[in-house]
């Protein structure tokens, strides 16, 4: 096991257990601020740009202040640095508003291991139901005021309804609007196959997570001989599909092997997926 390590910009690499975030800071108080999680691989973090990308993005949309991106790719090899290659690691970039009396955004990166139930749902496959999310599948960008896309810290809906999960013996939910259309996952962007069609669902439209992994797969599906596409399905139709998984950073690729009770047979497109995304096969 390799020790988890946190470091700030201007201090590097900080001792266990020393202070790096205020009791009144907004991240903690409100949720008020962005992350972004990387898979570290080689000692690289995959995709980082495309990452840092979304975060920006992200923060324009809030009126967050960022720190350069020198300086964010700066943290990030700090702390990253001598980190064991042959180890998958999961580097956190985090920034907040600040403190609640005002001053300057919130920043630091953290670098652990990715657990080992993690790697298990990358290798078996993910038990997975339907929930309502309360509401119509393309209500929220044509609300104006909502910011949506976001990688937010705000998270208590993503773990109520993983909680919920839990407690029903389930791995993961795929949130349904109320108009009947699957949305994402709380911490996954949904993709399946349909008659050798690579689909997930429409970011712009609904306001889901812009996933960066699901980006890349669809951008790459040709290399397997599949076309992509972003739809917005129904669970009758994820219930027709040939494939279904649930994408993140972390996880890559993890297959539904049931959804809302139904098992589903394992799919011989899993293992080259996993492959194209750079993720050793099952």
């Amino acid at each position: 096991m390799v020790a988890t390590r946190v470091a700030v910009p201007g201090r590097g690499v900080v001792p266990a257990g020393e202070t790096v975030l205020r009791g009144d800071d907004r991240g903690v108080l409100h949720g008020d601020g962005l992350f972004e999680t990387m898979h570290l691989r080689g000692g690289e973090p995959w995709l980082r740009d495309a990452h840092l990308a979304r975060l920006r993005a992200g923060a324009g949309d809030i009126g967050l202040a960022l720190p350069p991106t020198g300086v964010l790719v700066e943290l990030l090899d700090t702390v990253r640095a001598g980190w064991p290659p042959e180890v998958e690691g999961a580097v956190r970039l985090v920034c907040t508003r600040g403190p609640e009396s005002g001053g300057p955004p919130t920043v630091y990166a953290t670098l652990g291991e990715v657990p080992a139930a993690t790697r298990r749902a990358r290798r078996d496959g993910v038990t997975v139901a339907t929930l309502p999310l309360g509401v119509a599948a393309r209500s929220r960008p044509e609300l104006g005021w909502l910011p949506v896309g976001l990688k937010s810290t705000s998270y208590a809906l993503s773990t109520a309804a993983r909680r919920w999960a839990e407690r029903a013996g389930l791995d993961d939910v795929l949130w349904v609007s109320t108009d009947g259309y699957v949305l994402e996952a709380p911490a996954a962007n949904v993709v399946w196959l349909s008659a050798g069609t690579l689909c997930t669902v429409p970011a712009a439209a609904t306001g889901v997570l812009p996933g960066v992994t699901a980006h890349w797969l669809l951008d790459h599906a040709g290399e397997l001989g599949l076309a992509a596409d972003e739809r917005l399905p129904t669970p009758t139709d994820l219930h027709k599909a040939d494939a279904i998984w649930l994408t993140s950073s972390l996880r890559g690729l993890a297959e539904v092997t049931a959804l809302d009770s139904s098992p589903r047979p394992r799919s011989p497109h899993t293992a080259p997926l996993l492959t194209l995304l750079g993720f050793p096969r099952p």
